[in-house]
Order: C-alpha cells, then structure tokens, then sequence
C-alpha cells in the first residue's frame, strides 16, 4: 500500500469560496479515481499547516493511475496558485527496496509530459516531497 500524504497552507489572499472550491476538487479525485482505495481531506492538526489530505493507493500501477488522472490535474491547476506552503511525501508497507525511485520516476514522467504542471509546482513559495521536479526532496 501506498499512502500519498499532502499537507498545504492556502495564501492569507485566498477566500473562503476559493478554499472550498480546491478541498471540494481533492475530494473529488478520492471519489472519482479508480485507484484510490480510501482517502481523507480536512485540517491538518498539530502542525504548521492548515489542511492535508491522503490518498491510499495499492501500488505502483494505481499510484500511476492517480498521477495521470483528470480530476488531479484540474485539482493541480485550481488549487496549487493559491498555496503558500506545500509538502508531499508517500508511505509505504512495500518491501521493494527501490520504491522511493519509482515513485520518484512516475513523479518526473508526468512532469515531462506537462511543462504546464511543472510550472506551477516551480511558482509554489515554499514546496518539498516525494513530487517535486527533478526527483524528490
């Protein structure tokens, strides 16, 4: 299993419709993709951020699926310029001792196959995990 944690902050800028509006689209993605087994979105206790969200995915076919899916991309796209603070990272029960590359390298093909994604990830403030571009931090 592979749980795909995001943990995010939204812009002191940002309205309470625009917030609603990109929580709505993760949710969205937890309903609407196949490979998503479960999921949960909502505040972000005992941290620096104010919401997160969790996506469990069987593995790395799934995971693929995931990334590749329409309701993320919209949700990238509505969601990510309105985000002060960003973090991504995944955890797996997997025994393969190459994971973290191969997540890493399913994370860099959709980036090469979306100059559009790739810059807004780059206009992000502050932004680490397992998607960045160019591998993971």
């Amino acid at each position: 299993m592979i749980y795909h944690h995001n943990r995010f902050a939204f812009k002191e800028t940002v309205g309470a419709e625009q917030r609603e509006e990109a929580l709505a689209a993760l949710r969205n993605q937890g309903e609407s993709i196949d490979s998503v087994v479960r999921y949960v979105v909502g505040r972000d206790v005992g941290g620096a951020f104010e919401y997160g969200a969790v996506f469990v995915i069987e593995d790395l076919d799934g995971y693929g699926e995931y990334l590749m899916a329409p309701s993320h991309a919209h949700t990238d796209r509505i969601g990510l310029p309105l985000l002060e603070t960003f973090v991504s990272y995944d955890t797996t029960d997997s025994d393969d001792p190459e994971i973290a590359e191969k997540i890493a390298d399913l994370h860099a093909r959709r980036y090469a196959g979306d100059p559009a994604l790739t810059r807004l990830v780059a206009d992000l403030p502050s932004y680490t995990g397992s998607s960045a571009p160019g591998g993971h931090a």
